[in-house]
């Protein structure tokens, strides 16, 4: 399966941190009625009967929306789920050996820092790239800030669809002009909000403006 470029405008990352007043189900939901073109599970707590459960449940969610659903880390729970597409970080399985795991159906994201990191994720069969810190973020601490440049040099050395990720909110995102992304990939910006749904459509119109 292609990675086509406005799956990733809006790139939802899940975090458990946020479940409140609403159940984590219910909160993906609100972002996909708010129009997020990407879903992606990431579980870092739960067990595997249980995140495997809640990956098939979430991903006959986004069936309806006609979004692409991702699991982050776990190639085991994408492949059981059936899933579109698996994320992976520098530190977990090389997309190489991703691809001999999963085939060529489902897509492959990786997370990328340098245009060296960048380049050898093609070069292993990335669909798309995961590329940050952007900003200053909490949600990932030891992280850091790309220096200056970096996320467009990235941008202009690969071929396939790069995400930011990394501190992007409704206040800085449009700071991304011009560097090349393809979109952007949010966690507590979505699921910290108060309302998801009308976040979640500000930030997409935000994000349209970004790849103009």
């Amino acid at each position: 399966m292609k990675c086509a470029e406005e799956y990733m405008r809006l790139y939802a990352v899940t975090d458990r941190a946020w479940v409140g007043g609403q159940t984590l189900y219910q909160q993906v939901e609100s972002a996909l009625k708010g129009g997020v073109t990407c879903v992606q599970l990431r579980e870092k707590e739960l067990d595997e009967e249980a995140f495997l459960k809640e990956a098939f449940e979430l991903h006959d969610l986004c069936k309806k929306y006609n979004v692409p659903f991702f699991i982050n880390d776990n190639v085991d729970i994408a492949i059981r789920c059936h899933a579109e597409g698996i994320h992976v970080g520098q530190e977990d399985m090389a997309a190489a050996q991703v691809r001999q795991r999963v085939g060529d159906e489902m897509m492959i994201g990786v997370s990328v820092h340098s245009v060296e990191e960048a380049l050898e994720a093609v070069r292993h069969g990335a669909d798309c790239l995961g590329v940050g810190a952007a900003f200053s973020t909490h949600t990932k601490a030891d992280v850091d800030v790309l220096p200056e440049g970096m996320m467009k040099a990235i941008c202009d050395a690969v071929d396939i669809p790069v995400v930011a990720i990394g501190g992007i909110h409704k206040e800085n995102l449009l700071q991304l002009k011009g560097t090349g992304v393809n979109g952007v990939a949010l966690v507590s910006a979505i699921f910290g909000a108060e309302d998801i749904e009308a976040e979640c459509r500000e930030l997409k119109a935000l994000a349209e403006q970004i790849v103009k």
